[in-house]
């Protein structure tokens, strides 16, 4: 077994941000990642442009410097490869947590690789890697797929889109330069408030010269390995298709919070993890949450542009902690 004082599961922008304040503070810190650093923004579709400027994503007081305002997703994978080697964290990648076990003051992290005793313990999974699932007939076929990466495989095929947010409208402008026939089928009756503005007008101008069908007020009710059957306005269609996007959102991995113990609820806004404002510690003893994660399934929330900030309160709380009476 291996003892470290603090242990950050996640290696994303937040976990990044997280280690780094603790190292500042002497902190001694190791990160687990299942994949490699800033792996869900490795997912992202291939050329994918942030929302936020370059300044907004910098961490760890390593400037972000690109031409353009917003930098593309292969420039921010080259800026956080920086980050790490400007400030020598210690990032275990491809190592997976399979269990988490509070023993008295320590934690216990069983990996698929290790075991380790960490007396602080910071969660930063993020909530891209857990997608929201259909409920329907067909919906664990090959054919569909939950995340969008690269347009040309689907060239002269049918695919249809089920959602009709910023991942759906992006996905389908690139599917339709592609070469691929277009269906988006999304439940809303108009287009959602949270697609980008600057896309909105290309994808609008798509739909009404018929480069791309749209469905609204529609639900996908059957798949199979050549059909998509849905409800539009209370009728039922079946068209031709080969492969389904099902651009319905992601969430954090609730299941894993529970087994370490931490407490989840739920209110009108959705379902989040339980923590202090301040420091970002649970319910658990000595156990924080950083990053998008801390947002629950309300994504619009939290983003890399202030979850970043979170570890400056992880790390003050821990160093409190040290310093307290209790340890002298």
């Amino acid at each position: 077994m291996k003892t470290v004082e603090s242990i950050i599961i996640g290696a994303g922008p937040c976990g990044l941000s997280a280690a780094i304040e603790q190292k500042k503070k002497g902190i001694e810190t190791l990160i687990i990642e299942k994949g490699n650093i800033v792996n869900a923004i490795y997912n992202y579709p291939t050329h994918q442009t942030f929302f936020s400027s370059s300044d907004k994503l910098g961490i760890g007081d390593v400037p972000f410097i690109v031409e353009e305002l917003k930098p593309k997703r292969n420039q921010a994978l080259v800026y956080y490869r920086e980050v790490v080697k400007h400030h020598q964290l210690k990032v275990n990648a491809y190592e997976e947590v399979l269990t988490v076990r509070k023993i008295d003051d320590h934690f216990t992290i069983t990996t698929t690789k290790d075991v380790y005793q960490c007396r602080f313990l910071t969660v930063a999974t993020g909530y891209y890697g857990q997608h929201n699932s259909l409920d329907i007939e067909g919906a664990t076929l090959p054919k569909v797929m939950h995340y969008f990466k690269e347009a040309h495989p689907y060239f002269d095929q049918d695919v249809v889109i089920i959602g009709g947010k910023n991942s759906a409208v992006d996905a389908a402008i690139e599917l339709e330069k592609a070469g691929a026939r277009v269906t988006v089928i999304y439940r809303g009756d108009t287009y959602s408030p949270s697609v980008k503005p600057w896309i909105l007008p290309n994808f609008d101008s798509l739909i009404r010269r018929g480069n791309v069908k749209m469905h609204f007020n529609s639900l996908v009710t059957q798949i199979t390995e050549d059909s998509v059957t849905f409800e539009t306005n209370g009728k039922e269609k079946t068209i031709a298709n080969d492969y389904v996007f099902a651009m319905i959102g992601y969430h954090p991995d609730y299941e894993f919070l529970k087994t370490i113990g931490i407490d989840i609820h739920t209110n009108e806004f959705g379902t989040a993890p339980v923590y202090n404002n301040e420091t970002f510690e649970t319910n658990i003893e000595n156990c924080y949450i950083a990053g998008v994660i801390a947002a629950g399934n309300d994504a619009n929330t939290i983003f890399i542009e202030n979850g970043k900030f979170h570890g400056i309160h992880i790390a003050q709380d821990i160093i409190s902690k040290k310093q307290s009476p209790l340890e002298s």
